[in-house]
């Protein structure tokens, strides 16, 4: 089993800066992939970033050269810069292994304009 803990969300006006961590735990070895989705209200759940075990990361068009996604050992962070109202939303963590998704509960982004 993986378990994921996000924290870091909050509330910022648009134009900040937030940092989400996610902490990972449990079975770790043979993850593939990890990666940050978010789910605003009344929204599917989109990808905001991906980094695989090798380090690739990949971007949703809509926050590229705003996000950056970074894992380290058993930490994995999204930096977001020049945030907006449209950020908003409850961002989950996620690790891909051995064929089955594990989720974090979710962390609340707010962006006022």
């Amino acid at each position: 089993q993986v378990q994921l803990e996000e924290s870091g969300g909050g509330w910022v006006q648009a134009g900040g800066s937030l940092r989400l961590s996610c902490e990972i735990s449990g079975i770790t070895f043979s993850i593939t992939r990890m990666g940050w989705y978010r789910q605003a209200p009344g929204k599917q759940r989109d990808l905001v970033a991906s980094i695989t075990s090798g380090g690739t990361p990949t971007y949703a068009d809509s926050v590229k050269g705003r996000f950056t996604i970074s894992r380290v050992v058993k930490n994995m962070y999204l930096q977001m810069n020049s945030l907006k109202p449209e950020d908003t939303a409850v961002y989950y963590c996620n690790a891909y292994r051995r064929d089955r998704d594990y989720w974090g509960q979710g962390t609340q982004v707010t962006v006022s304009s």
